[in-house]
Formats: C-alpha cells, structure tokens, sequence
C-alpha cells in the first residue's frame, strides 16, 4: 500500500478522474419516497472515502451516513419496487430509481428532477458497485484499513497521534496494552514528532499487516535470489498444493498476479505477489472450476437438487410480518429455482398473494408474476418452478392463468416436450428460460396427446391442506371447502402434477412420473429415517417436495441434509431467516455456476440402488477418505458488538455435514482480543464416508464465556469442492453476503483412508 507523504489519501481504486465518480462525489438533491404523503428532498453525496453514501436533511442541515456502497444488492432504474408503483404515478416512471439493500434492510425509493438525471445516478452507482466487486482482496484491505484511518483521525489533520493509534487498532479488532502501543509508535515515529505522517504510516501499516505465516511459507520455495521462480513456484503448486500443474500454469500466475514489473519480466514471483494469488480464485478452498457450470446438465430433471423456497413471499415471520414482490426478487437472485405462491380471491377480481387466515400483508398475483418474470434468470438460466398453492375461486383462477400467460409469454410451459407422451422429466438444459407450474390438474398427462377427458371438479384440497389434513380435521370441516379447479390453470400443469402420497408402493404401481407429492417436514424426516433406500428409490423417477412445519411461526428452518441424502429434490426452506440451515442449503448450491440444481450421484439415480445413508452397506457411495485440516490463522474480522472498546475473542468450529456416520464439528480454542489477525495452527482430522454428500462449514464465533458465542462469518463448501493445500478461506456474514477483507488461512490434505 502506499499512502502519499502528506495526506491519507484513499488507496488507489482505478477510477481516478472518472466523470461517474466525480458525479457522485458532487452529489445532488433527491426526493425521498415513503408514502404518497412523505415525500422529501435530501442532498446525497459520496464521501470521499469512495464507500459511503451520506444525504443532508434540508431541515436540520446535518450530514448522516445512510449507506456503504457495499450494502448495495442493485440499483433499479423506475418504477419497478412496489413503494414507487403504490405511491407515484406512471408519468414519472423515468425520473424514478430505487436502491435495493442486502439483508433486510428496507428499499431506498429516490425520484430525481429529470430522467437524464435519474440514468446518470444509476449509471454511476453501478459502476462504482462494479468497481468495487472487482477489486482484489488487497486492495479491500487497503480501503477497509483507510476507513479505520481516517475514523482514527479525529482532528483530520492527515497525521496519527498515540490516542489516535490506540483508537484506530481498537478499530480493526486488536486489543493492545499500552506498553506495545507505545513500542509500536516510537519504532515507527522517525522523525520523533510525536506523531506518524507519510511513510511512517506505510511503514506501520506494513507492520501491522505482516503475515509470518506467509513468510515461512514463502522462504521455504523462494530459492532464487530470494524470490520465487516459475520453477520454484511449481514445484509448490505439485508439493503442497497438490495440482497437476505445469510450468506454463507457474508462468500464467506470475504473469497475472505478480505486481512488480521488474520482477515480472524476470519471471520472479515476490512475496506480495504469492500472496496476492493465495487470494485469488486459484489460491482459494473452492476449487474454480467448479464455480462456473461444470455438471453433466442433461440428466432427467428430477435427478438433481433443487434449490427452492417456502413462502416466498414473506419478507419476516408467518402471522404478521409483510409479504412482498421483492422477496422474489431476493430468492431468485440467490439462485432459487423454486417459488411459492399462496394464491387467494382479492378484491376488484384480482387474486392475491399472503398467508391465508393470517394478519400479513396482500400483494397482487399479477405483480408477483412480474417480479418474477424479470429476476428469473438473472443469476440462473435454467427452470423456474412455479409452485401454487390455489385457494382461488373458479373465476380468479382463470385471471391467474390469463396472467401467467400474458406476462411470462412463451416462457411458460404449456404443453409437455415432444410431439409423445413423455416417460421421463426433461432436462434442466432443454428447460432453459422456462417456467413451470406446479400445481393440482383436472386430468392425466396423456390428455395432451388423445381425446381430451371430462374437466371437472377434482375433490380435493390444496395441497398443503391436503398433507396436514390429519392433524387439521376439525379445520377442514369448519371450512368445509373442495377446490374446483379452473381449466384454463389446470392445463397450465405439465410436469409437476400435485397429487396426494398414498405410500412408496401406490406411487410406484399408480402415479406417473409427473405427479408429485409435498411432504411436510416432520413425515419427510421420519420417511428419511425409516425408509431411507425406499425414499431414494421413489426420488429416481418421481419429484419430491419438502417444506416446513405450520408451527414455524417465526420462519424458522430445519435441517435439509437427512431430506438431501434420501434423494428429495425440491427441499424449501424461508430463505428470509438467516441460520445455520440456510448457510448449508447455500453451500450446497455454491457450485456448478450457482445454476440453483445439483446432480445427485449416481448412486441416487438408479431404481435398483441399495444405498441407504442411515445404515451404510458396501457400495460404490462408500469411498472412506480421511480429511487433514489446519486452521492457520484469520484475517480482518469484523467486530460483532460495534462498542468501542469490544473486541473479537475469535475461535473457529468446522462441521462435517453429511450421513450421519460423517456428521462431526471440532473446534479450535479461542484467541483473546485479537480479531485482526489471530492465529491458532490448530490441527483436526475427520473421516468421510460418502464424499459425494458431504458439506464443510467453517464457522468463526467470538466466544463468550457467560452466553453463547456470537456468529462472526463463515462459509460452507461441499467436501468435493474443496482444493488441498494452502488455501484461503473467504467469509460470509449472517445474510450470506461476502465479508470484505475478511477470511481464514489454512491448510488441507484430503487422503484415501
């Protein structure tokens, strides 16, 4: 890093002298958008930090900090968040813009004075959104650390005194006494001022980031004139790293990672060039070439997982919380291929979606349908189930199928693939850019292809009602409600056809490959203990949906592995709670191009399989490897309480998610005061039975001795996905958005056991 002599300037982030930039830094007058009555002017600006939106109430003339540009989800350009459509009119579609935050932070709607105006604010936001995204990990850590630095210097005189040093290390997490503190200024005040400027402060930034780990690994192979030549460098990538590597592959990282250009042109990687590529895609635990689409995406439909959601609607809890458009939104860019809609007659003859027999709030289906169609595929390119829960009288439903129709076009799968009766669920590769509906149908499959059958009432209960309908008689009688189903909707069904289970053995001898059965989680968890390898079976030709008990009020989760291992595809889970089960369900659909399907091993493929993960007989799923993991060190952990004076305590759980012979969780003890850059070198070994279905979770806690530890970040990877060697880990904050800066270092040997 380098910081001009006389002022702590911002590291360079490659958009010196941009005209977007420079916009942004001027600012402007927005009108803020609560309601049609509460509509505001502020003045935004970014600061000069090139990270922080600030605005300036026109009453009070304060500057507030509103927002980091790294909250940012997406900026949208128009009317297209449900507070802009709700509280302004259509003439200022082009004037209108919204910001869309991550987590649960609520959208900021803006409406600026022209439409010329409005492009350049959008237009500017997403480039430095991109900017930002793409700068490597260093240079994070230089923005993160200047941020610290400036915070520090209270009188903003562009110097550090020793309060302002002890202020800034309590900062970036590390706990110092004052003796260090005072060791650590006087080695870097040279000039013995009584305060750091210019090169002093490279000089203790370089102190500060020094990483002896880093130095004993690199010295061990930098046997050329102290640096590492491409044949040094490969003889790492083969020893430690374990690749099949070549020395074009060594020439490649030099030339792509190495940030000294005399080093370069010698062929010579530095140290801060071997630690650039440890941050980097090659260098990382995931292995890159499984980021992008690397499964065989032409299997049946059904022989994949299937990244899917309960409730989508809901931003909060089941009884009261808002339901909204931009929930689909969220789910959809996170890659779910799987959305609920509870469907319900509205007013003005216009079907609705909520939680029925609950106080949450009511979105129009047609607007849900909207949403959909323009998130779909932003992420994904494959299929989109849409999974209805129809309480809709006969007429809405027809409002909801001309909806479908007229909104999604020809995305819409209306009619099976083929000019035949299919025998088999087409491939998500043939179902790119579709939609499907899942729903109940009036009649068989083979209606499409011969003489068409009677459409009549079905006699049954929505689908949910109808798995619950046990334990909710009494309700059922109270209402005592048939669904009849519209034609027009029901012929929409193709492929997932909702039909009640009647038992492994009906759904064999009765149902055809298209109908499908929703369990809820406790029958599902129990079917996946007791008839694990009767569940797989029943999953290699038919679908399976799983979703969460009514008693979830708070939109709390259950685990989806036991539910993964007997095969089930569509596992829905409230994507709106943040939890350890999301977490999981987010490693899992970490790889193969965040598509949103998973292929199921072989072995969860075939109708003859024996595999059962409770009892785990000898079969091709059993390839017992044993896991060498060392957890070497963290870097920049985010502070968990922002109380000045708290620091992190940070410790490191690893758990095995799998079968339940793999299932395991060991941690490391925790380090006092020091979330900057703690350091264990603490060695743990698991056995791993069935790799295929193995989950790694990394977990950083700061550890509390009186109640329970608190969640820091952490990041999960399937067990096939990991890369042996030294390897940097990247963390993920509650909401499963990257933590800027911060990761973990260490070191893995996976081993035929």
């Amino acid at each position: 890093i380098y910081y001009p002599p006389d002022t702590l300037s911002l590291p360079s982030s490659g958009m010196e002298g941009d005209t977007d930039l420079q916009f942004l830094l001027v600012g402007g007058d927005l009108l803020k958008v609560r309601s049609s009555s509460w509509k505001k002017t502020r003045f935004y600006k970014l600061q000069e930090d090139c990270q922080t939106m600030w605005h300036e109430s026109k009453k009070t003339f304060k500057f507030n900090q509103t927002f980091s540009i790294k909250d940012i989800s997406a900026v949208r350009a128009g009317r297209q968040s449900e507070g802009l459509r709700k509280n302004t009119e259509e003439p200022v579609e082009g004037r209108c813009f919204s910001i869309i935050f991550k987590g649960r932070r609520k959208n900021l709607d803006l409406m600026a004075s022209s439409e010329e105006e409005a492009k350049q604010w959008v237009t500017s936001l997403e480039k430095i959104m991109s900017n930002m995204e793409n700068l490597n990990s260093q240079q994070k850590t230089e923005h993160w650390i200047f941020n610290c630095l400036r915070k520090a210097d209270k009188n903003s005189d562009n110097k550090l005194s020793l309060e302002e040093l002890k202020d800034f290390l309590h900062q970036i997490n590390i706990e110092v006494d004052d003796q260090y503190a005072e060791k650590l200024f006087q080695e870097c005040d040279q000039s013995k001022c009584g305060h750091l400027a210019g090169d002093e402060i490279e000089h203790f930034y370089s102190l500060l980031t020094h990483r002896q780990e880093i130095d004993t690994i690199y010295g061990e192979y930098a046997k050329t004139t102290g640096f590492m030549s491409a044949e040094n460098l490969l003889e790492f990538l083969i020893k430690e790293q374990r690749e099949e590597a070549t020395l074009a592959d060594a020439h490649r990282l030099i030339n792509k990672y190495e940030l000294d250009d005399k080093a370069k042109e010698k062929q010579l990687m530095t140290q801060d060039g071997f630690l650039m590529y440890l941050h980097m895609p090659e260098g990382l635990v995931l292995n890159p070439t499984h980021k992008a689409v690397h499964q065989d995406m032409s299997q049946p439909m059904n022989h994949y997982f299937i990244s899917s959601s309960h409730n989508t609607y809901l931003m909060e809890d089941q009884l009261k919380g808002p339901s909204s458009t931009e929930a689909y939104a969220r789910a959809l860019i996170k890659g779910c291929r799987c959305v609920e809609l509870d469907c319900w007659d509205g007013s003005d003859g216009e079907p609705v979606i909520y939680h029925g027999y609950t106080l949450t709030s009511k979105i129009l289906f047609k607007d849900t349908i909207k949403a959909i169609k323009e998130y779909a595929f932003k992420t994904s390119d494959y299929p989109v189930i849409l999974s209805l829960e129809n309480h809709c009288s006969v007429e809405q439903q027809r409002v909801m199928a001309q909806h479908m129709s007229s909104i999604l076009g020809s995305a819409l799968l209306t009619s099976p693939l083929g000019d035949q009766m299919p025998t088999d669920f087409p491939s998500p590769e043939e179902l790119k850019g579709r939609f499907l509906v899942k729903g109940k149908r009036l009649t068989k499959l083979e209606a499409c292809f011969g003489p068409e059958e009677t459409a009549g009432d079905d006699g049954s209960l929505t689908e949910e009602e109808e798995d619950d309908k046990e334990e909710e008689e009494e309700e059922k009688k109270k209402e005592g409600k048939k669904l009849k189903l519209a034609k027009e909707l029901s012929d929409m069904v193709i492929y997932c056809k909702s039909v009640h289970f009647n038992g492994f053995q009906d759904a064999k001898d009765n149902l055809g490959f298209y109908e499908m059965s929703s369990f809820k989680e406790r029958k599902a968890m129990a079917l996946a203990e007791e008839s694990a390898n009767s569940y797989i079976r029943h999953n290699v030709d038919k679908l399976s949906r799983i979703y969460p008990s009514g008693t979830r009020t708070d939109s709390s989760n259950y685990n989806p592995v036991p539910l993964w291992n007997a095969g089930c595809q569509i596992v829905s889970l409230n994507f709106q709670t943040s939890c350890n089960d999301m977490d999981v369900n987010q490693g899992r659909f970490l790889t193969n191009g965040k598509t949103g399907y998973i292929l199921k091993p072989a072995y969860m493929r075939d109708l003859g399989s024996e595999f059962d993960p409770i009892t785990l007989t000898a079969g091709p799923w059993l390839q017992h490897k044993t896991l060498h993991l060392m957890i070497i060190s963290a870097q920049q952990l985010p502070k968990v309480n922002q109380k000045k004076t708290s620091i992190v305590d940070a410790l490191v759980k690893v758990e095995i998610h799998g079968v339940p012979a793999d299932t395991a969780d060991k941690e490391t003890p925790y380090i006092g005061n020091n979330g900057f850059n703690p350091m264990w070198n603490e060695n743990f070994k698991f056995d791993v039975y069935v790799p295929e279905l193995a989950l790694v979770r990394f977990v950083v806690e700061d550890h509390d001795s009186v109640t329970d530890n608190d969640f820091v970040g952490q990041f999960t990877v399937p067990f096939t996905s990991l890369q042996m060697g030294y390897r940097q880990v990247p963390l993920l904050n509650k909401e499963g958005d990257p933590l800027p800066s911060a990761g973990l270092f260490v070191h893995i040997m996976i081993m035929d056991a």
